[in-house]
């Protein structure tokens, strides 16, 4: 007997979802690279990538292919056994960067919470159960468990849930003599976006990076890198911090992790992970068999010149793009951030309108984010056609057009 479908439209959501979002007006029915479809069968081109999400644009033939193998073999097995697509998945994962252990989970929240909670595990059975402080730093973000909601430096996402996870400092971003103010003794480690993604889209310093390497080194402190939004070659690299001449004790990923299939990774080095035993923590879903056969398909992928040596030429263009509209309309600070995680600051006049700019591009058929309330961001697939990106570009100086006349 088929399954009924039920009509749903966009007034659907304020009915039956837990009202924590504001989604567009239109619903995303189906997508192909770079382009989406709506209900009613208009079209758009996403700059926006699911939240650098899609980084091989919409159903890559590859990681189709590689969920519809999987998915007739084997979906789950729970973390009592091990599977062959987590095993091939960390073998890779550890191939290509500084890493030797991989911890599997679902999200972003899910491998930042495992990373702090493996900083403070691994101070205190190396060093002390007094050694439990956290720096991190303002705008920053994390995730929303309450423990990386408390980390992330964004108190309107913290407030209100109660009492907060104690000994967390935060200080402000690229700012390397605020950091060397409060560490000590008892901090475990410095956790940090080299690109801070949902603050704005700023890349940190070749300085602050390589100084906060040497503090931790200095105090027996861990490096935390969360690399969830940057990592995965939207930077250019396959990791942000290829470009620091560091290395993290511990770094997270996710989102383009798995092109769209909900899947992350914590990193770390052997000296590190020797802390933790079997029930010291762990997820059911963590190292699903078809969330890793989607991610190895995607790292095999992303993971290759003509990927990463292709996002400086995409990033040129649209960078180009957005200076040509804004000699023209003049509603930019400064356009910032590292590859294809690009942010476009308003000037003062058009401060708070970049959620307007986001509804008046998707009118024009263009989905783009935003980074706060005063910064445009564009996270695209990685593999953007550059057609795409010039016709995207076109739509969205329309959308920049009207939000200018109605702001004079």
């Amino acid at each position: 007997m088929a399954t009924e479908k039920i009509a749903v439209t966009r007034a659907t959501f304020d009915e039956v979802i837990l009202p924590v979002y504001a989604p567009a007006q239109f619903v995303p029915v189906k997508g192909k690279g770079s382009r989406v479809w709506d209900q009613q069968g208009k079209e758009y081109i996403d700059f926006s990538g699911g939240i650098a999400v899609t980084a091989l644009g919409h159903c890559h033939p590859a990681l189709v292919e590689a969920l519809k193998t999987q998915g007739e073999i084997l979906w789950h097995t729970s973390n009592v056994f091990t599977n062959e697509p987590a095993l091939r998945l960390a073998s890779k994962l550890i191939a290509a960067t500084f890493a030797d252990r991989v911890f599997f989970a679902n999200s972003g929240a899910e491998a930042n919470e495992a990373a702090f909670k493996l900083a403070r595990y691994y101070a205190s059975k190396r060093h002390s159960p007094y050694k439990s402080k956290i720096i991190a730093f303002h705008n920053g973000f994390h995730g929303r468990t309450l423990f990386t909601v408390s980390v992330g430096g964004q108190p309107k996402y913290s407030d209100g849930f109660g009492p907060k996870p104690a000994d967390i400092v935060h200080v402000p971003f690229n700012d390397l003599d605020a950091v060397k103010a409060v560490i000590d003794d008892h901090t475990c480690a410095i956790v940090v976006e080299p690109i801070q993604g949902e603050g704005g889209v700023l890349p940190a310093t070749v300085e602050f990076m390589q100084g906060l390497r040497k503090l931790c080194d200095e105090n027996q402190a861990l490096l935390v890198l969360d690399e969830v939004q940057c990592g995965m070659g939207r930077s250019g690299k396959l990791f942000a911090y290829e470009y620091y001449g560091i290395k993290p004790d511990i770094l997270t990923t996710a989102k383009a992790l798995g092109g769209g299939f909900p899947v992350s990774a914590m990193l770390t080095t052997h000296e590190i992970a020797a802390v933790m035993a079997p029930g010291v923590h762990g997820t059911t879903y963590g190292g699903n068999p078809l969330a890793c056969a989607v991610a190895e398909a995607a790292l095999d992928i992303i993971n290759t010149p003509a990927v990463l040596e292709g996002v400086e030429s995409r990033r040129q263009q649209l960078v180009s793009a957005l200076n040509a509209i804004d000699d023209r309309l003049d509603v930019f600070q400064v356009i910032r951030g590292k590859g294809l995680l690009i942010g476009a600051a308003l000037k003062p006049q058009y401060a708070g309108k970049a959620r307007d700019i986001l509804n008046a591009a998707a009118a024009e058929g263009v989905m783009v984010l935003n980074a706060g309330p005063n910064v445009v961001r564009f996270a695209p697939s990685l593999v953007i056609e550059p057609r795409d990106i010039e016709e995207g570009m076109a739509r969205f100086a329309h959308a920049l057009e009207r939000v200018v006349a109605v702001s004079l």
